[in-house]
């Protein structure tokens, strides 16, 4: 199993910034993809941004120029820098892990922490 405990959440003005934080613990070998979703109410949740054991990152449209998703490979942490937040960048974020075990995927999640973007 991998624990993930997340951090940084909050309450911001529009066009702040807030940093999200995330750090695996406990089954950590064999962790490909770190990232970060969000789910808004009434809304499915959508992933934000990923990025690869090989450094390699994608992002959904909406943040893309905004979010910079980040990794330490040695502290198993991933992070989140949101600039310019928006209201509708308001959710839950979801810290994600994947895990790949003998050719099978393993997925996880933290247990998700509010931004809300509002004057």
């Amino acid at each position: 199993q991998v624990q993930l405990v997340e951090s940084g959440g909050g309450l911001v003005q529009p066009g702040g910034s807030l940093r999200l934080s995330c750090a695996a613990s406990g089954s950590i070998s064999g962790i490909d993809t770190m990232g970060w979703y969000r789910q808004a109410p009434g809304k499915q949740r959508e992933l934000v941004a990923t990025v690869t054991n090989g450094g390699s990152t994608d992002y959904t449209d909406s943040v893309k120029g905004r979010f910079t998703v980040s990794r330490d490979n040695a502290k198993k942490t991933v992070d989140l820098q949101m600039n310019s937040l928006k209201p509708e960048d308001t959710a839950v974020y979801y810290c994600y892990v994947r895990r790949t075990v003998f050719v099978l995927p393993y997925v996880y999640w933290g247990q998700g922490t509010q931004v809300t973007v509002s004057s």
